[in-house]
């Protein structure tokens, strides 16, 4: 895979504002646009990052409407981006070698990390950049320019890490999200906001060693948090002199199995906290409420061992054959008289960044959509998939050796059940080294349309569609 990973992990310094050649017919309903966040370099000049999730934030904007697509794309100019101008990058996920104090202290306490690469979102009418600090970065949604920061800082409970994989509450429409406080006795704080600067508290979880998350669930009834035995211990933090990047400081601890907390909204409480065997996962597809019991569907794999697997000079040299995704049900009983069970199940083996459509978030759903990956993982997704979780069914699109981003569907107005609508992906067409905006049938995966990018895209992280900006 060597040439061709290294594609997808170049540095892209072009900015530019064009409308796009497209191939095939666009639906005539598709209005909106499709914003997506992830590293656009990971270099300026001499400096340079060392892992994958530390690439400076670039977003790239698909705007559909009257049959054609308008693309911008635009790095952010924050603080880590006029750093790295400067010739220091600074203190990341999991790059740099300064002492841990040092790092902890730029990286969360003093004016957080504003590499925003991992989403866009939006929130009481504002655009955000979102990374897993809680300084977000707002932006113009037309220009895709800095607008400010944002950092909650009322009175409620607040931490210094926070969640970027924010979720909506599909009867309110109101965010809610967590973050998790370092202390000697750690927090897992959990709020709801309709604004940047508004929360309101719904639980606290005091814990020793907290754990890394990068994303949690969300029904009407209860928020879970998945707690991987991927910890810390907050002391450590401090110890003078210990050094490294921030995320390796956390410790993969198999003895401890995975622990869910179901907390109950309404009553601000957690009602069960079950454990089950040690895995890892970075995504939650999708939860929902039937009957008494939680489903909750997540994309796992054996342990924490995938985030090493991300440094560049691994990726760039096609270094892989690491254990893919599988997409795993978990249900679970939150008010059960005894212990509350666990039961597992695969839904798909081979998967990466898994969505489903939004008129189903947090409710009862069929389909999911997501990458397609080999089993161990020797080439980058090549494949976009459609899982039907009710019969097991799988519907395949893929272009050769065309590499795929994450993929978002769309719905269509006109209410033509869960798959009517398009599903929206970016592929790096890896002999024409350029990059092509694909336009798929939600049901089928046929293809509709494609609009020619005139470069080739970094492999990115997470996209959300605005129908209100066309």
């Amino acid at each position: 895979m060597g040439s061709k990973a290294a594609l997808g992990f170049h540095s892209l310094t072009d900015e530019v504002t064009r409308n796009l050649h497209v191939e095939g017919t666009l639906p005539p309903w598709l209005s909106g646009s499709l914003i997506r966040n992830g590293p656009g370099a990971f270099e300026i000049g001499d400096v340079g990052v060392e892992h994958w999730f530390d690439g400076l934030a670039m977003l790239h904007k698909f705007t559909f409407g009257d049959g054609g697509v308008r693309y911008r794309n635009r790095f952010l100019r924050t603080d880590a981006y006029e750093s790295a101008r400067n010739g220091a990058f600074e203190s990341g996920f999991a790059t740099g070698t300064t002492t841990l104090f040092e790092r902890l202290k730029s990286f969360l306490i003093d004016a957080p990390y504003d590499n925003t690469n991992i989403i866009a979102e939006r929130l009481g009418g504002r655009y955000l950049a979102l990374t897993e600090t809680p300084r977000w970065v707002e932006f113009d949604p037309d220009s895709l320019t800095v607008k400010d920061h944002v950092q909650y800082g009322g009175s409620e409970p607040a931490g210094n890490l926070a969640c970027a994989h924010l979720r909506r509450d599909p009867n309110t429409g109101g965010i809610v999200n967590f973050e998790t406080e370092f202390g000697r006795t750690s927090n897992y704080h959990i709020y709801s906001m309709t604004s940047p600067t508004e929360r309101n508290h719904i639980c606290s979880i005091p814990v020793s060693e907290p754990a890394y998350m990068h994303s949690f669930a969300l029904t009407p009834n209860y928020v879970v948090l998945t707690e991987f035995p991927f910890v810390v211990n907050p002391l450590d933090l401090l110890r003078p002199g210990k050094q490294g990047p921030f995320i390796e400081n956390f410790e993969w601890k198999p003895d401890r199995g995975t622990r869910f907390f179901v907390i109950d909204r309404g009553r601000g409480t957690v009602v069960a906290q079950p454990r089950t065997e040690a895995f890892f996962g970075f995504h939650h597809a999708n939860a929902y409420e039937s009957g008494d019991e939680l489903v909750i569907d997540l994309e796992t794999v054996p342990d924490a061992d995938a985030i090493d697997t991300l440094y560049l000079y691994r990726l760039r040299a096609g270094e892989l054959g690491v254990f893919a995704g599988r997409l795993e049900r978990f249900r679970l009983t939150p008010d059960s008289p005894g212990e509350p069970y666990i039961e597992r199940e695969l839904l798909r083996d081979g998967t990466a960044l898994p969505t489903v459509s939004p008129e189903k978030w947090g409710r009862k759903y069929r389909y999911v959509y997501t990458q397609g990956t080999d089993q161990p993982m020797t080439e980058w997704p090549q494949e976009i998939l459609k899982i039907d979780t009710e019969t097991g069914n799988v519907t395949r699109f893929s272009d050769g050796e065309n590499n795929f981003s994450e993929p978002i569907f769309v719905p269509s107005p006109n209410g033509e059940g869960e798959d009517g609508g398009v599903v929206l992906t970016v592929m790096l067409d890896v002999s024409a080294e350029h990059s092509w905006l694909v336009v798929l049938d939600g049901e089928s995966l046929a293809e509709r349309a494609r609009a020619r990018i005139p470069h080739a895209i970094p492999f990115d992280f997470h996209g959300r569609f605005f129908p209100e900006l066309d």
